[in-house]
């Protein structure tokens, strides 16, 4: 497996018990359609929440010493992709109440450490 791909695997296994510990119920990770993925579907009372798992590490990726952050690589293009498939769960599952998160994880690696930034109830347009 690719470095990259660690990282992302890793991320979302932090992101989904972060979650977890914030009292959510995860419903579904990697719900994939031929056009997008949503990496993580979770409940929290009525709502439910599309989750967007971003992960960088410090020790490999080079774009955090530079100063970019994780959130930046959530595109307009990945945003439409990522609009469709929760249109498609919305409707498949009769949801009415949703909203949209990112969830940076910070991994290092090093360390066995993590640090994890949650951007609730982002505008996809």
């Amino acid at each position: 497996m690719a470095k990259h791909n660690e990282i992302g695997r890793i991320g979302e296994d932090i992101a989904t018990n972060f979650l977890k510990g914030k009292g959510l119920k995860i419903r579904e990770r990697n719900y994939r359609k031929p056009y997008g993925e949503i990496d993580i579907v979770a409940c929290e009372t009525n709502l439910i929440r599309f989750v967007e798992v971003k992960s960088v590490s410090y020790e490999t990726d080079r774009s955090v010493s530079r100063g970019i952050r994780p959130e930046e690589n959530l595109h307009p293009q990945k945003a439409k992709r990522l609009m469709r498939v929760i249109q498609t769960y919305i409707v498949s599952h009769e949801t009415d109440e949703w909203a949209f998160d990112l969830l940076c994880v910070y991994v290092n690696e090093k360390e066995r450490t993590a640090k994890v930034k949650w951007i609730k109830d982002i505008i996809l347009s």
